[in-house]
C-alpha cells in the first residue's frame, strides 16, 4: 500500500503542476456517450438540494403560524407536506445516486477496456521493463480511484454546493443582518475544519501504511512457513508481527481520537458562532421586526451550514486523488503501441527463412545480444541452436516473431524482409512451444485449441493423442472438458508441456519454434513426445533451441552460439569430428 500511496503522491504533484484541467476534460470525453444520464443526475441532485432548502424555508412559518395558533389550517396540512417532501427527496436521492453511479461505472468500464486493449497491443520491450503488478494496479486500483473520487467529488460539489447557496439565500432573505454576521465568522470555521480534516487525512494515510505492513508481514511469513519452521523462526516472526500489529493498533486509535474530537470541536466552534449571533441579536435595534420563527429559522440555517461546508472543504483533496489516478492511467494510454510497418499479406509461407548479418541490441543495453548472425534454412529443414544460457538463442527466435526489430541486417522469410509482412499474418506462420508454458484458466480442450479456436472436436482429440495428452486427460473428472485452473495448476510440469505441444500440433503452421520443449518431461514421456515432434517437423521448417543435445542429433543443421555469435555450424557428425565447442558439450553431457 505504501508503494501505491507514494505513486499517487508523485502523480498528484504532476497533476497539480501541469494539467489538471486537461486531464479532467480528457476524462469527461469518456462521459460524452452518457451525458444525458449525467445531466439528469445533476438535475436530480439540484432537486434534492432544492427540496431540503424549501423544507427548511417553511420552518419560520411552522413556528409563527402553526405552533402559535395564528393559522390552524397550516398545521392540518403540515403532516402531508412533510410526507410529500420526503417522498420527493427520496426519489431525487435515488435517481441522482443511481444515474451518477451508472455513468461512473460505464466510464470506468470503458477505461478498463481501453487499458486492457492498449496493454495487449504494446510491444514486448515495454512489458520487459514494466512489472505485471504495476499494470494490474492501473487496471484495477487506479480506475477504482477515478470512480470513487470523481463521483464523490461531483456529488458533493453539486448537491452540497446548491444546498449551501440555498441556505445562504434563505438567511439573507429572512434577516440580512444576522446572515452578514455569520459570513464574517465563517472563514474562521472553515480554517479550523480544514486543519481537522488535514489531521484526519494524515492519520488515515498512516493507517493505510500500517495495514500494508501487516499484510506484507503476514504474506511473507505464511509463504515461507516451511523455512520458518526449519530454522526455528516462529518466536522471531511472532515478535516482529507483534510490533507491526501494535503500530497498526496505535494508528487506529489515533483515528478514533481524531474522529471523536472533531465533532465536539466543530460543535464548540458552532456554539461560539451561535452565541455571537445571539449576543448581537440581543442588542437594541437589531431584532426589530424579527419574529421568533424567523430568528429560529436563521439560527437553524447557520447550524446546518456546518456539515456541507466541511464536505466542500474536503472536495478538492478527493478530486485531486481522482485526477492523480487519471494522470497515471492516461500516461499508460499515451505509451506507443506496437508498430506494424508491413503491408504485404502472407497467407501461408513456403518455409524458407534466413538471417542476413543480423545485429540486435536490447533497449537500454550497451552490449549487442546478437552479432552478425548469418544462417538460413530451407523448407522442411530443422535448424538447432545450442549454446550456454545467454548466448542469444531465444533472442533469435524472438526476432523471427518480430517481438523485437533487428538493429542491423535483415530477417527473411521466403526471400522477403519480415518487416514487409503484415504483423498478424507473419505470426500466424509460427507455432511456438517454450520452456515457460502459458496455459489459461479454461478447459483442457480450449487450451489445446487456443491457436486454432475453430478446430473441430476430432482435430483436438487427434492433437491430444499425438502429444500424449489424452493419456492423462482420460483420468481427469471431465476429460478434455476439465478446467485446469490458473496456468494449468491441476497439471504437472510435464503434462503442461504436453498440452503446449498439442497446441502447436493443432496450429499446423509452416514454421515451428521449439524452445526447450521437452525439458520438463520424464524419459518415457520425452520418448513419446519426441516421436510426435518428429512427425510434426516433417514438411515444416523448425527452429529448435536445446540444451539437451540428445533431442537435436538428427537436425539438418546445428548452430553453436556463444555471446550472440555463431562459433560453429554443421550437422551432428561433422561437428563431433571438428572436436570443437559442440564436441565438448557432447562429451560433458554423455561422459
Amino acid at each position: 500500500m505504501s508503494l501505491s500511496t507514494e505513486h499517487n503522491d508523485e502523480s498528484t504533484q504532476n497533476v497539480n503542476q501541469d494539467n489538471t484541467w486537461q486531464t479532467f476534460m480528457r476524462l469527461m470525453s469518456y462521459a460524452k456517450l452518457y451525458k444525458k444520464a449525467g445531466i439528469f443526475a445533476i438535475i436530480c441532485m439540484l432537486g434534492y438540494a432544492a427540496i431540503d432548502v424549501y423544507f427548511l424555508s417553511k420552518l419560520p412559518d411552522l413556528i409563527d403560524e402553526g405552533l402559535n395558533g395564528n393559522n390552524p389550517e397550516f398545521m392540518k396540512w403540515a403532516p402531508l407536506f412533510v410526507i410529500v417532501c420526503f417522498i420527493f427527496r427520496g426519489i431525487f436521492h435515488f435517481l441522482s445516486n443511481y444515474c451518477l453511479a451508472w455513468v461512473g461505472n460505464n466510464v470506468v468500464s470503458d477505461l478498463r477496456q481501453n487499458i486492457f486493449q492498449h496493454v495487449m497491443a504494446m510491444p514486448v520491450a515495454y512489458h520487459d521493463k514494466t512489472s505485471t503488478g504495476t499494470l494490474i494496479s492501473k487496471l484495477t486500483f487506479d480506475t477504482e480511484q477515478v470512480l470513487q473520487a470523481t463521483s464523490k467529488s461531483l456529488l458533493t460539489l453539486v448537491q452540497q454546493g446548491a444546498f449551501v447557496i440555498g441556505l445562504l439565500a434563505l438567511m439573507f432573505w429572512k434577516s440580512w443582518q444576522l446572515a452578514s454576521i455569520f459570513l464574517i465568522i465563517t472563514p474562521i470555521i472553515a480554517v479550523i475544519v480544514t486543519v481537522v480534516s488535514r489531521r484526519f487525512r494524515k492519520v488515515s494515510k498512516n493507517i493505510q501504511d500500517a495495514m500494508g505492513e501487516v499484510t506484507r508481514a503476514a504474506e511473507q511469513t505464511f509463504n515461507g512457513h516451511k523455512v520458518v519452521l526449519t530454522f526455528d523462526g516462529q518466536e522471531r516472526e511472532n515478535q516482529r508481527f507483534e510490533k507491526i500489529n501494535k503500530n497498526n493498533r496505535q494508528q487506529r486509535m489515533k483515528m478514533v481520537a481524531t474522529k471523536s474530537a472533531s465533532v465536539p470541536i466543530i460543535q464548540i466552534i458552532a456554539s461560539f458562532a451561535l452565541a455571537f449571533v445571539l449576543y448581537i441579536a440581543s442588542l437594541d435595534g437589531v431584532v426589530e421586526g424579527l419574529t421568533a420563527g424567523v430568528f429560529m429559522g436563521v439560527v437553524t440555517y447557520m447550524t446546518m451550514l456546518l456539515r456541507p461546508l466541511k464536505l466542500l472543504t474536503n472536495v478538492n483533496s478527493e478530486f485531486q486523488k481522482g485526477m492523480a489516478a487519471c494522470y497515471s492511467i492516461f500516461s499508460l494510454l499515451d505509451e506507443d503501441k506496437e508498430k506494424d510497418t508491413g503491408n504485404t499479406p502472407l497467407a501461408r509461407a513456403k518455409g524458407k527463412l534466413a538471417f542476413e548479418h543480423v545485429d540486435f541490441l536490447y533497449p537500454g543495453d550497451e552490449k549487442l545480444a546478437l552479432t552478425d548472425l548469418n544462417f538460413s534454412a530451407q523448407p522442411g529443414e530443422t535448424v538447432a541452436l545450442v549454446g550456454r544460457s545467454g548466448s542469444g538463442k531465444s533472442t533469435a527466435s524472438a526476432l523471427l516473431l518480430r517481438f523485437y526489430q533487428a538493429s542491423k541486417g535483415k530477417v527473411m522469410i521466403d526471400d522477403h524482409d519480415i518487416t514487409d509482412y503484415k504483423l498478424q499474418d507473419l505470426r500466424k506462420q509460427f507455432a511456438y512451444v517454450s520452456q515457460q508454458v502459458v496455459l489459461f484458466n479454461d478447459s483442457l480442450a480450449n487450451n489445446i485449441a487456443y491457436g486454432k479456436p475453430d478446430a473441430s472436436r476430432e482435430q483436438i482429440i487427434e492433437a491430444a493423442t499425438k502429444a500424449h495428452v489424452i493419456e492423462f486427460a482420460e483420468q481427469l473428472s471431465e476429460g478434455l472438458d476439465t478446467n485446469i485452473g490458473d496456468n494449468g495448476a491441476l497439471l504437472s510440469g510435464g503434462q503442461r508441456q504436453r498440452v503446449a505441444i498439442a497446441r502447436a500440433l493443432l496450429c499446423d503452421a509452416p514454421f515451428l519454434i521449439l524452445d526447450e520443449a521437452t525439458s520438463a518431461l520424464d524419459t518415457e514421456s520425452e520418448r513419446h513426445i519426441q516421436e510426435a515432434l518428429n512427425t510434426l517437423q516433417q514438411n515444416r521448417t523448425s527452429i529448435v533451441i536445446a540444451h539437451r543435445l540428445s533431442t537435436i542429433e538428427n537436425a539438418d543443421k546445428i548452430i553453436v552460439m556463444e555471446q550472440g555469435k555463431i562459433i560453429e555450424s554443421g550437422d551432428h557428425h561433422s561437428l563431433l569430428a571438428q572436436d570443437g565447442a559442440y564436441a565438448q558439450l557432447h562429451k560433458f553431457q554423455f561422459g
